[in-house]
């Protein structure tokens, strides 16, 4: 059986900024490791606070660690690939399994103690409170 790598249709290379395409290059690369695999993390901002979703479909909370040191945001963990010999003769298997890392560095405006991390159906939020002391200023000049 012969494998072909799969590419997304309708990738329009002119909507994607530089560092993107630069991103989606090195990621690639990377992922051909099989011991470990780059979980997608989408990252959005409202007036409060700054949200992360992380898609680790198939993992167990246990199995994922969430740590702040410095300002960093660092999300890690390990997907086992369960081989159960059933009888089973995989001839394609397009899941990702090994270790992961991937790590943020957040703005200095965040409230650390206010970091919340919930795991449900495949997907980790994590949300981060803006702190109302550390947000910055307008200063009217006169």
């Amino acid at each position: 059986m012969a494998l072909i790598k799969y590419s997304r249709p309708n990738v329009d290379l002119h909507s994607k900024n530089f560092s993107d395409i630069l991103d989606e290059f090195f990621n690639e690369s990377l992922n051909y490791r099989k011991d470990s695999f780059m979980p997608s993390v989408d990252i959005s901002e409202t007036e409060n606070e700054f949200e992360v979703s992380v898609a680790l479909p198939g993992m167990k909370k246990e199995d994922i660690n969430v740590d702040l040191e410095n300002g960093r945001l660092s999300i890690s963990g390990e997907r086992k690939f369960e081989n159960e010999e059933n009888g089973k003769n995989f001839h394609r298997v397009e899941s990702s399994f090994g270790s992961f890392n991937r790590s943020f560095q957040l703005p200095d405006t965040i409230d650390e103690d206010s970091i919340e991390a919930k795991y449900n159906n495949g997907v980790l939020n994590i949300t981060i409170a803006k702190s109302e002391e550390k947000v910055k200023k307008q200063i009217k000049i006169n």
